[in-house]
């Protein structure tokens, strides 16, 4: 299994896992709380993929079959369920057609996700839908015998999912849906080329409740009163205090350079974030981080085509070890599921002028040798060019060892997270942090 597939695997495997309904800490505490309810959904969709590359291959629309499960907490069962009043997580397995068997083959995925009603104080007929996790793919790009499907070069890739569904006839037990659906796969910048695959696709759902989870629920004064008392132990209002945090993460990332260099090398991050935690659910705050790039170092130290005398970059080889690196700020944004979040970022880079390299060799002419002739064309500085140096993005997966339900004052986590220059893939990573919290 290549280094895209172990870290999509074991972030969807974590995920996943925790996903099940087993009671979490604080349910097993206070067993004698209502209880919640599960789904059962299958659903089809209908659409077709967009051409990732010029000369895509010819395909059928694509076709995929989900089944899934999901689990709906009673209000009063888990803490973030009280918060996030109708919310819905749970694991879904697809099978994809993607319409032509020889070029593109069939696909397998595996995607924890969140389901919840988008207004939810007018209908909560209109739910919306997000996941993260892998997909495996039979047929992959060659470059001898499939070169025009560029959208996949690896067997196993992250998946995104996002859709919008409307609930549009319910029978007994069973709910009816329509929906619109994007998917996307890519291997998350381990190998090129790197295209991905974007899918745009209709849904038609059908989900089976098993027990009530909607309905109201008599609690006797004591339920009530155990309620009360464990699921807002901070102040007398009902409103969870918010508390501080300081956060230290340490990341190691995977991720390629250009088609003549085209094996994994690590990216080391370190990183330090404050915030506040709100209602044990939501999770903001800010912080620096410093990454190293190793694929750039090797290019400065290896006096690669770009770097040598006379070359635009050469002064790098002065300093091969400050000029690999980035520098930047970000905002951390997360939602807490107990011991589970989902966890996205916004940053800026106040340092990384290694990029600069790496956009002169990949948007210039296309397949770039590794020893660039004198009058090759390399990619020119411009607007998206500034945009990808300076805003990265993040988006991925935590498990935390102790439940959020609990109010851990100290907590460490591990995370799959997929790293991006304003939306490409720039390189996956696994981490590892700790976290202090105190009330403010």
């Amino acid at each position: 299994m290549n280094p895209i597939g172990r870290h999509g695997f074991w972030g969807v495997l974590l995920l996943g896992f925790c996903l099940l309904p087993a009671e979490d800490l604080w349910a097993q505490a206070h067993s004698d709380l209502p209880r919640s309810a599960s789904v059962l959904r299958f659903e089809g969709l209908y659409g077709q993929s967009a051409e990732a590359n010029d000369f895509f291959p010819e395909r059928s629309p694509q076709y995929s079959l989900i089944a899934a499960y999901g689990y709906r907490p009673n209000l009063n069962d888990t803490y973030w369920a009280k918060t996030l009043n109708g919310m819905e997580v749970g694991l879904l397995g697809m099978y994809t057609n993607l319409g032509n068997p020889t070029a593109l083959g069939a696909s397998f995925t595996l995607l924890p996700y969140v389901r919840f009603p988008l207004f939810g104080t007018w209908t909560n007929k209109i739910r919306a839908q997000f996941g993260l996790g892998a997909t495996y793919f039979d047929t992959v790009y060659d470059q001898d015998t499939n070169f025009f499907n560029q959208a996949v070069t690896t067997p196993i890739t992250w998946a995104f999912r996002g859709s919008v569904h409307y609930d549009f006839w319910r029978f007994d037990a069973w709910q009816f849906g329509l929906g619109g659906v994007y998917n996307h796969q890519s291997n998350g910048h381990t190998k090129l080329p790197n295209q991905g695959l974007n899918s745009f696709l209709l849904s038609l759902s059908a989900e089976h409740l098993i027990g009530r989870s909607d309905r109201t629920i008599d609690l006797s004064p004591s339920q009530q009163q155990t309620v009360a008392d464990h699921a807002n132990p901070d102040n007398e209002s009902g409103q969870d205090a918010p508390q501080a945090y300081l956060e230290a993460r340490f990341g190691f990332g995977t991720g390629i350079f250009a088609l003549a260099f085209n094996d994994l090398r690590p990216v080391r991050t370190v990183e330090l974030t404050y915030g506040k935690m709100h209602q044990r659910t939501f999770k903001w705050g800010v912080g620096l981080q410093y990454r190293f790039y190793q694929h750039y170092y090797d290019y400065i130290k290896g006096n690669e085509s770009l770097v040598q005398d006379g070359a635009e970059f050469a002064d790098f080889r002065s300093a091969p070890g400050r000029y690999a690196a980035n520098i930047g700020l970000h905002l951390d944004g997360e939602l807490l599921l107990n011991h589970f979040g989902i966890n996205a970022q916004l940053g800026v880079n106040l340092y990384k002028p290694a990029y600069n390299i790496d956009w002169r060799i990949n948007q210039g002419w296309d397949y770039p040798p590794r020893e660039l002739p004198p009058n090759w064309v390399l990619g020119q500085y411009n607007t998206k060019f500034e945009l990808k140096k300076h805003i990265s993005t993040r988006l991925g997966l935590r498990y935390y060892l102790w439940s959020q339900a609990l109010k851990p004052v100290q907590n460490i986590f591990v995370g799959a997270h997929l790293n991006a220059n304003f939306g490409q893939a720039d390189f996956s990573e696994i981490s590892v942090g700790y976290v202090y919290a105190w009330d403010r």
